[in-house]
């Protein structure tokens, strides 16, 4: 697990939230500051004791915004305020991200035509919906002895499919199946 993350755990989806704190007001412990102040002005290096009470002053927060520079940076503003649009920053970014998931089809050397057709549709479908497709042609037995069986089925997947997707991982063989993803076009 990296350092400054830990997982929480939200109706079963697991995902990482960043703790980075950062220090306020009394928290902070070096001399002196590069100081910014609520209007977003760059005041200048001061000591800590006047950039507290400048905060103070003004009923707002110190919070240092960049601490690992030579005087640490710290800028006056209202922490919860702060903390709460990062908040809302992290959730908007959340939701615009789209997420892709690959579904598989597993069929056999000797599937019939009829089927074939049927899962092509299922195929097209997955990958209308913006999913990947996974194809695998699973061979049990003797069948491996004849894998040029596959040829014409993987062919006709590739063709029917070649409208609206394209192959992103060309058909190989793993083992006992030969594997090729699909993704749209």
């Amino acid at each position: 697990m990296q350092p400054g993350f830990r997982f929480v755990n939200n109706s079963s989806r697991r995902f990482a939230i960043s703790i980075k704190e950062l220090r306020v007001n009394q928290q902070i412990k070096v001399r002196e500051v590069r100081l910014i102040d609520s209007d977003g002005k760059m005041v200048g290096i001061v000591p800590i004791e006047v950039a507290l009470e400048s905060a103070r002053q003004k009923g707002l927060d110190l919070v240092e915004i960049v601490p690992n520079q030579s005087p640490p940076v710290c800028k006056i503003i209202d922490y919860g305020k702060y903390k709460y649009q990062e908040k809302k920053k992290a959730q908007a970014a959340k939701a615009k991200q789209t997420i892709v998931e690959i579904k598989e089809i597993k069929l056999r050397p000797r599937t019939e035509d009829h089927d074939l057709q049927f899962k092509i549709a299922h195929i097209r479908r997955f990958i209308q919906d913006g999913n990947k497709a996974k194809v695998t042609i699973v061979f049990r037995g003797r069948e491996m002895q004849h894998i040029e069986i596959a040829q014409p089925m993987v062919n006709k997947i590739i063709k029917e499919t070649e409208d609206i997707a394209k192959v992103e991982v060309p058909p190989k063989l793993e083992g006992r199946s030969i594997v090729m993803l699909l993704t749209k076009k």
